[in-house]
């Protein structure tokens, strides 16, 4: 399972907002793309989805573009796990749960698998069993994005995209979702890409970074190649001091006082 970009470029409004983008992302594997606000982040998450259509370039999932999967085979293979991604608040957290399974469905509406240990199974994992007949606005920030993992773990996928997920999250809200998407990643053995801000939480969790700049890949590589600080000085203009982590070994980065942040 690989998802391939090919020098994918991208217009907002007649200006380029990502130019020759080239990147493999496999199986098995966490991906962070990080780098400042406004240089195309969410809009190449949005075109690994199949959400938006490239400019130029091309998307390739298993060497068959991205333009010739659409709708539920498309959806059977990839999740995207979105901000504000919600359906109306008059739902229950079982039943929106229940609509990960609609890829899964015929046109009669049934499933060739159980559908209800599926979407109990995910109801469990993320600690919702006590509120599935809850609504959505009677949950907090971090119980709700809760209810949006769940939903795509009900939807079955390969491939999970996630845009800015710890967004709005308490510190250990965004603990427990990154948590919780590393052991569903090892345990089925996805590939995830994420759009993250939080450098050192990228560090924690990602395999490999990408960071783009103007529209282009800066730098790529493990955390220890990319999160060098003369790399994030010019990608954010702040300067840093570069530690390990005293648990995991991975790069940490210490902001410097009296630069921008």
């Amino acid at each position: 399972m690989s998802l391939v970009a090919n020098q994918v470029g991208a217009l907002i409004q007649g200006v380029a907002v990502l130019d020759g983008i080239s990147a493999t992302f496999e199986r098995n594997r966490i991906y962070g793309i990080i780098g400042p606000n406004g240089v195309g982040k969410s809009t190449l998450l949005h075109i690994l989805s199949g959400s938006d259509a490239p400019s130029s370039g091309s998307v390739a999932l298993d060497g068959m573009p991205l333009t010739d999967m659409t709708g539920k085979p498309l959806a059977r293979k990839l999740a995207v796990l979105q901000q504000g991604g919600l359906p109306p608040v008059g739902f229950t957290v079982r039943e929106v749960v229940a609509m990960g399974r609609f890829p899964h469905q015929n046109w009669l509406g049934g499933e060739a698998e159980d559908p209800e240990s599926i979407i109990a199974g995910a109801i469990d994992a993320m600690g919702l069993t006590g509120l599935q007949s809850r609504k959505l606005h009677q949950l907090s920030g971090g119980e709700r994005q809760r209810v949006a993992l769940a939903k795509l773990m009900a939807q079955q996928p390969e491939i999970l995209l996630l845009d800015e997920p710890t967004t709005y999250l308490d510190i250990g809200y965004q603990i427990e979702l990154l948590d919780t998407v590393k052991a569903w990643q090892k345990r089925k053995e996805l590939l995830v890409i994420a759009v993250l801000h939080d450098l050192n939480l990228a560090s924690l969790y990602c395999d490999k970074l990408i960071a783009l700049h103007k529209g282009r890949i800066a730098a790529e590589g493990a955390p220890e190649e990319v999160l060098q600080p003369a790399i994030i000085e010019t990608l954010y203009g702040a300067k840093t001091t570069l530690v390990k982590h005293p648990a995991t070994g991975v790069p940490q980065l210490i902001l410097q006082p009296g630069t921008e942040v």
